[in-house]
């Protein structure tokens, strides 16, 4: 692998287009030297940014282009109408063309998806993407999947993600076997949905090597880090989401009224102030910016459409780690691995 990173960037996606986008790729250059970015969109908007942002505009390169996908375009809709010239495909096609190594995206989800799906392909063995992101905890950060990447799973599927996941956090958090469980609504084997039972019983009957199952886990177990990967299908796994991140700056404005409220109050909070500092560090969203599509031939790296600049360069922190650790390689081998293994053990069963 080189030793530069080449990240692919959809100039016109989120809702603050290349404003964002700009800015926080020199926030993510000044972070990682090595890196050198493809910027896809309108040059008459670009340019102008880039010429504030000398070091940046060295170490890009602009490809224009007048079609950007809307926010609110449906997926089909975007694949007839962006295809093979939006800066959204256009991103993802530098990846294909092996000219970039990442690409990322605030734009809409759905469409990003539907692109990088079509273009670069799943993996073997793997029928859909993933959308997983790291997701902080008591115990420092887990990976929860899927976030929203497609609605329902089969057992297969979800086993498929537990795989794909462990993989991630075996490159991420330096783990051999990183803990694996189940988002359900009981921890008993008897409860949730039938997909879900079965795909427990497969974790629990057939060990999947670098995968230490622990069974089903609640809602609030993942705040607790009762696993390193948690695994769930999309339309479940991206309400947690939006309800841990509407819960966080619920819980902001509460305590920023409460510091307004008296003068005492306000006394407390100039004393305490290093532990509050903390504090919005650990509940700030933007750190945790950034879901990689998993299963993909190619790294794509999806950021919330209404970050900001520091929001925006998490995100792509995230793909510059992606192919600095190999984590496509790496997932290729373990999802390799466990279709042999369920291979052999499904002709094991037949023959005897």
């Amino acid at each position: 692998m080189s030793n530069t990173i080449r990240i692919a960037l959809d100039a016109m996606g989120g809702d603050h287009g290349p404003s964002v986008v700009v800015s926080g790729a020199e926030l993510a250059l000044a972070r990682h030297p090595d890196s050198t970015f493809i910027l896809f969109g309108d040059q008459a908007k670009i340019d102008p940014l880039l010429a504030s942002h000398p070091r940046l505009k060295a170490n890009s390169k602009l490809v224009h282009t007048d079609v950007a996908v809307r926010m609110d375009d449906k997926p089909s809709q975007a694949l007839r109408n962006g295809r093979w010239k939006s800066s959204m495909w256009l991103a993802i096609d530098a990846v294909k063309k092996g000219e970039a190594d990442a690409a990322v995206s605030a734009g809409n989800t759905g469409a990003l998806m539907a692109m990088a799906k079509f273009h670069l392909r799943t993996m073997p063995g793997i029928e859909r993407p993933a959308i997983a992101a790291v997701w902080p905890t008591l115990k420092g950060e887990c990976i929860v999947l899927d976030l929203g990447a497609s609605i329902g799973a089969d057992a297969e599927h979800l086993c498929d993600m537990a795989v794909m996941g462990s993989a991630m956090a075996r490159v991420l958090f330096d783990l051999d076997r990183p803990t694996v469980g189940l988002l359900n609504i009981g921890v008993e084997e008897v409860k949730g949905l039938e997909a879900v039972r079965e795909a427990g019983r497969i974790l629990r009957e057939q060990p999947i090597p670098h995968i230490d199952y622990v069974g089903f886990v609640e809602g609030d177990d993942i705040g607790r880090h009762k696993a390193d990967v948690v695994v769930t299908e999309g339309f479940a796994g991206n309400i947690a989401l939006k309800a841990a991140e509407g819960t966080a700056k619920q819980f902001a404005e509460y305590l920023r009224g409460a510091i307004k409220k008296s003068i005492w109050s306000q006394l407390g909070y100039l004393l305490a102030r290093p532990a509050f500092r903390m504090l919005r560090d650990k509940m700030d969203p933007r750190k945790s910016n950034g879901g990689v599509f998993l299963g993909l031939n190619g790294v794509v790296i999806k950021s919330h459409g209404g970050t900001d600049a520091e929001g925006f360069a998490a995100a792509i922190d995230v793909g510059y780690e992606m192919v600095r650790e190999e984590l496509l390689a790496k997932i290729g081998e373990t999802v390799d691995r466990h279709h042999q293994d369920m291979t052999a053990q499904a002709a094991g069963g037949a023959a005897s």
